[in-house]
C-alpha cells in the first residue's frame, strides 16, 4: 500500500514542503531516498527500535520510502515521526484518512518518545501558508508552534499518541497562544538597565546617539572602565521590537535550536557577544550542516565585539560585507544560503596592548610603534563602517561612592523613539531605509547638507585634526541624528561639533598622544 505523510526541509530561511510517500508490499528490501543526510538515513534504526517500545511491529517487508522533491536536501532527524506514521499507514495499522491534514515533525527516541526539533517556528509558519489544518510536534515545541494564528498546532509526547490522535483514539486540544498579549507584556522587560551605571555621562550619550541613529560604535579605553558594562545595557535603550521583526529573529533563533522548551517569542532586541577566538563560520555561518552564525543569531539587536583587535583580522575582515549589505550570502560547493544579519555593531578595545595608554591612574609601557600596531589590527576598511568612537576613562572613587542612581533606560528610550519617529518619517519614501546609519551619499546631501559656517568647521577640523576622507559621510551620519535628538530640522555647527569629536581612531596623531 502507498501512503503519503507531509512534513517540511529548512534551507537558511526557506522552508520547503516535503512528501514522504512510503510503500510497503510484498519482499525483503528496504529503500530510503530522496537526498537525505547521514541523521535522516538513520531514521530507519530509530523508527524500528521505537516501534518495538511502543508496541508495533516493523514490517518484514519491502520498503520504499522517498522524501519528494528529491532535488532538496534534508537535514536531521525531525523526519522520524512523518517516516514513522506513513510505514505503519502503509503496513495498514493505522488509518490513513487524516494523514493529508497535518504536518508532521519530531525525532524519535528509542523508546519511541518525540524529541525537540530545530525550526519548528518556519515550519509552522509554511504549514498554515499551505493551508494544512494543523501541524504535529513534540510537546517542548508547541508554544513555539502555536505563535503562528489560524494554525491547530498539537505538542505531543510520544509516537503512540500521535498514532492514537490521527487514528481518532485520542481527544486532543489545540494549544492556545495569545501571541499579541503575551508579547506586549514582555515587551518592557529588561535584564539590565543604565540605571546602574555611575558616572561615564559622555559614554552614555554616545549610546544614546547610536541608539538613535542605528550607528555601529566602538569604546576606546582601559580596563575596568566599564566599557562591557555599558554595552550590556545598549539593548535597554533601543527602540522595542516590532511583532514582524520578533516573528523573523525569533525564526533565526529557531533554526538555531538556540529555543527553549518554554519560550515561544523573541521579546527584547538581541545581544551577542562572541569570543575573541570565534572561527570566521561561527562568526558569519554555514558548516556541513548549515547554521545562522553569530552575526545573524544578532538580526534586529546588538553584536558586540569585546576586546577588539584581540580577534583575529581574517575573522574580523568577515564583517565588512553584512555590515554594508544587513545580510549574509553563504556560498559553499553543495548549498548557497542567504541570511539576515541587520545589527548595530558594537565594539571595545583597549588602547594599547598593555590597557593604559593614557590611563590617569596607571602607566602604560608600550612605545609609540607597539600602540599603533596594535589598533591596526582593526583594518581602515573596518574601521570605516563605524560612525562613533568613543573615548572612555575608570570612573573615579568619588563618583562610584554615591548612592543615587544614573538616569534609567525608560527615561533614555523615550528620547530615542522619538528621534526614530522622526527618522521613519523622512524616510518613508525610501525601502529598506528606517534610520539615519542607512543613509547613501545621496541621501546625506538631501538631509545632512551642511551650512557654510558648518562646511568651515568640518574643513578646519579635518585639517587640523588628520581627518581621513572616509569620516566626512560618518560625521555628517551622526550630526543628522544628533540634531534629531535636539529636534532639529537643520545640521546646525554645534552639531557638526559633537560629531567630530567621535572620530577618534581617524586622528593621524592618535598613537601619540594622551586620550
Amino acid at each position: 500500500m502507498l501512503v503519503k505523510t507531509y512534513c517540511a526541509a529548512v534551507n537558511g530561511l526557506n522552508v520547503s514542503t516535503v512528501i514522504i510517500e512510503t510503500s510497503v508490499e510484498r519482499g525483503q528490501k528496504v529503500v530510503l531516498s530522496g537526498l537525505g543526510d547521514e541523521a535522516v538515513r538513520e531514521s530507519l534504526s530509530r523508527v524500528s527500535t521505537a516501534f518495538t517500545y511502543s508496541g508495533y511491529k516493523f514490517p518484514d517487508k519491502a520498503i520504499t520510502i522517498n522524501l519528494s522533491p528529491a532535488n532538496i536536501r534534508k537535514e536531521g532527524s525531525g523526519y522520524d515521526l512523518p517516516i514513522a506514521v506513513g510505514i505503519l499507514a502503509a503496513d495498514e495499522e493505522m488509518p490513513d484518512n487524516h494523514l493529508h491534514e497535518y504536518m508532521l515533525m519530531g525525532e524519535l527516541g528509542l523508546d519511541g518518545t518525540l524529541k525537540p526539533i530545530k525550526g519548528a517556528l518556519p515550519i509552522a509558519i509554511l504549514a498554515r501558508k499551505e493551508k494544512y489544518k494543523g501541524l504535529i510536534v513534540p510537546k517542548e515545541n508547541e508554544r513555539e508552534a502555536a505563535v503562528v494564528n489560524n494554525l491547530e498546532v498539537y505538542g505531543m509526547h510520544s509516537l503512540s499518541e500521535v498514532v492514537m490522535f490521527l487514528s481518532d483514539k485520542l481527544d486532543a486540544s489545540p494549544v492556545v497562544f495569545d501571541t499579541r498579549k503575551v508579547f506586549y507584556e514582555q515587551q518592557a522587560k529588561t535584564d539590565y538597565d543604565f540605571a546602574d551605571v555611575k558616572g561615564q555621562e559622555s559614554v552614555k550619550r554616545a549610546m544614546e546617539i547610536a541608539a538613535a541613529g542605528g550607528h555601529n560604535m566602538i569604546m576606546i579605553g582601559p580596563p575596568g572602565s566599564g566599557k562591557s558594562m555599558m554595552a550590556k545595557r545598549l539593548p535597554s535603550i533601543l527602540p522595542p521590537l516590532s511583532l514582524s521583526e520578533s516573528l523573523e529573529t525569533t525564526q533565526i533563533h529557531s533554526i538555531a535550536g538556540k529555543l527553549g522548551a518554554e519560550q515561544s517569542l523573541i521579546y527584547q532586541r538581541p545581544f551577542r557577544s562572541p569570543h575573541h577566538t570565534i572561527s570566521q563560520v561561527a562568526l558569519c555561518g554555514g558548516g556541513a550542516n548549515p547554521q545562522p552564525g553569530e552575526i545573524s543569531l544578532a538580526h534586529n539587536g546588538v553584536l558586540f565585539c569585546d576586546e577588539l583587535p584581540e580577534f583575529s583580522k581574517t575573522t574580523l575582515e568577515v564583517l565588512r560585507q553584512p555590515l554594508e549589505d544587513r545580510k549574509i550570502t553563504i556560498s559553499r560547493a553543495k548549498y548557497t544560503i542567504e541570511y539576515p544579519c541587520s545589527f548595530m555593531f558594537v565594539a571595545s578595545a583597549n588602547p594599547c596592548p598593555c590597557g593604559y595608554y593614557g590611563d590617569r591612574l596607571h602607566t602604560c609601557v608600550c612605545t609609540p610603534g607597539q600602540i599603533s600596531r596594535y589598533m591596526s589590527k582593526i583594518s581602515g576598511p573596518l574601521l570605516d563602517r563605524i560612525d562613533i568612537h568613543c573615548e572612555i576613562q575608570a570612573v573615579p572613587f568619588a563618583q562610584l561612592s554615591r548612592m543615587q542612581p544614573g538616569e534609567p533606560s525608560s527615561v533614555i528610550r523615550e528620547r530615542v523613539i522619538a528621534a526614530r519617529k522622526i527618522q521613519e518619517e523622512r524616510f518613508k519614501e525610501y525601502k529598506g531605509i528606517h534610520c539615519n546609519a542607512m543613509m547613501t551619499e545621496r541621501m546625506i546631501h538631501e538631509f545632512a547638507e551642511p551650512d557654510a559656517q558648518s562646511l568651515d568647521m568640518l574643513r578646519m577640523a579635518m585639517e587640523k585634526l588628520k581627518l581621513s576622507a572616509r569620516a566626512y559621510s560618518r560625521i555628517l551620519k551622526v550630526a543628522r541624528t544628533i540634531a534629531d535628538l535636539a529636534g532639529s530640522e537643520k545640521v546646525q555647527s554645534m552639531h557638526i561639533a559633537e560629531a567630530i569629536g567621535y572620530r577618534s581612531l581617524d586622528r593621524g596623531d592618535w598613537a601619540e598622544r594622551g586620550i
